[in-house]
């Protein structure tokens, strides 16, 4: 009897998974998993990342057992050589179809695309499901049929198609009378992250960052019944434990959007009602980052290490290793920008209000080419996700799709003042700082120079730096 592949990416769950449920009403199904560590290096995914991948993956075999459900996991170091091997597979197990919900990248459609002409050619099939995104991609156009380009607009299209109907969770799948012991002989071992070539996660890191579809619950119970009303107010404070923490499980599909969603409005029951303001704020980062995966497919150019706005392409970048080594070790002296950038080398995240802050201090202040920034972002971040990060970037340089303007600099010690006002983040992350007053500690040496501090002068000036900046965007 033939059966069913379901293909897991990024999105290593089993509740309200879209192609997990679709290949289930197809029949048997046994399940799969590629992991392609030259694919990811190629693609400066973060060691943390993959560690949470691998871990993942490990809670995900345990329930799939229980449903009966054969998890093998392959190891292909490069995507153009899935199509071959993937189809071998297929041809062993007497697989019909494989089920897989969309990646927007241009290697991922490639990679997809590939298979699936593959699969054809033996009359089988790679069908694709949308499942990362509350709309799918390359549905919402403006009037003119064209993609939205400006969030405001893109944002009010969600909220009247919202207003109609709330996407809905897929059923759990049933258990499924498969014979799991007649697999046994393919169903490899889960290599290690040192095995796969990447550097081993510090203990406190795993910890700091569990897995499980069950945890991710609590995470959101927990932010919308504790955080979602002042929300709005209390999101721009790095001192404050006041953000849902679930990007890194939104981006390896340990919880879904479709999930969040619904939960956001289960008093509502599942109407979209705004009830409060920390909710509409909720609900609009949702849809910023949905904003930025329809950006990733409708122009494909981002994912190509190309600007949006493509006459920034001409823009003058400087040339400056030393300084650019300086921001990636939090050692420019500037406290909130460093306090930043430690945060993401020794846990793998960073508060999103100061990763506007660092992104647009190496951009503007610094003048260094946005995309060394994205790439070390990738680099580290667990949450590292390609439409988010470069839309991220390209917003805080002013390259970017609806990006913020090129004269609109954020001074970082103002935002330092007003967002860390007694200097609690600093003092975390710049220890060597933790003894100075909440006056002092955002620019130690501006009003005593002759201090003596185990700390770096700042590496620019940031009023010379801002008029720099100008400069070179007024040249294109």
């Amino acid at each position: 009897m033939q059966k069913q592949l379901i293909w897991f990416r990024q999105d290593l769950r089993i509740h309200d998974h879209a192609a997990l449920w679709h290949a289930r009403q197809s029949g048997m199904v046994i399940a799969l998993v590629v992991l392609s560590p030259q694919q990811w290096q190629k693609h400066d995914d973060a060691p943390i990342k993959i560690d949470f991948y691998l871990r993942q993956i490990e809670v995900l075999q345990h329930a799939l057992t229980k449903l009966n459900i054969p998890l093998i996991i392959q190891t292909i170091p490069l995507w153009e050589n899935i199509a071959t091997e993937v189809t071998q597979l297929c041809q062993k197990l007497n697989i019909e179809n494989i089920h897989a919900n969309i990646e927007c990248g241009v290697n991922e459609l490639n990679r997809d695309f590939d298979v699936q002409k593959r699969l054809n050619k033996n009359g089988h099939d790679l069908i694709l499901y949308h499942d990362r995104t509350l709309f799918p991609v390359g549905s919402i156009r403006n009037k003119s049929n064209q993609p939205y380009q400006v969030f405001g607009a893109f944002k009010k299209y969600c909220y009247e198609q919202l207003s109609i109907s709330v996407p809905q969770c897929y059923p759990a799948p049933e258990i499924q009378s498969l014979d799991m012991s007649i697999y046994k002989d393919d169903l490899n071992p889960l290599p290690t992250i040192k095995t796969l070539g990447f550097e081993c996660v510090e203990k406190n890191a795993k910890t700091q960052w569990q897995v499980g579809e069950a945890h991710a619950w609590h995470l959101l119970d927990e932010f919308l019944d504790n955080h979602i009303e002042n929300y709005q107010v209390h999101r721009d404070f790095p001192n404050l434990e006041a953000t849902s923490q679930l990007s890194a499980y939104l981006n390896i599909g340990i919880i879904s959007i479709r999930q969040c969603l619904n939960a956001l409005f289960r008093s509502q029951h599942g109407q979209f009602t705004i009830e409060n303001i920390g909710q509409q704020t909720w609900m609009d980062e949702l849809l910023w980052r949905e904003f930025y995966q329809h950006i990733l497919f409708d122009f494909p150019r981002v994912s190509k290490h190309l600007p949006f706005k493509q006459t920034t392409q001409k823009l003058a970048w400087r040339d400056a290793p030393e300084d650019l080594i300086a921001w990636q070790m939090g050692q420019t002296g500037i406290p909130i920008v460093d306090a930043g950038m430690r945060q993401l080398l020794q846990t793998g995240w960073m508060h999103n209000r100061v990763r506007m802050i660092v992104a647009m201090f190496l951009s503007k202040n610094l003048l260094i080419d946005w995309r060394l920034g994205e790439q070390w972002f990738m680099q580290h971040l667990i949450d590292g996700d390609l439409a988010a990060n470069n839309g991220g970037w390209q917003w805080c340089a002013s390259t970017g799709t609806d990006s913020v303007p090129y004269f609109r600099i954020f001074n970082p010690v103002s935002q330092s003042q007003k967002f860390d006002a007694e200097g609690e983040y600093i003092r975390k992350w710049v220890p060597e700082l933790a003894d100075l007053d909440a006056k002092t500690i955002h620019e130690p040496y501006a009003k005593n120079s002759e201090i003596q501090l185990n700390y770096p002068q700042p590496i620019v000036d940031l009023k010379q730096s801002r008029i720099r900046a100008i400069e070179a965007f007024k040249q294109i």
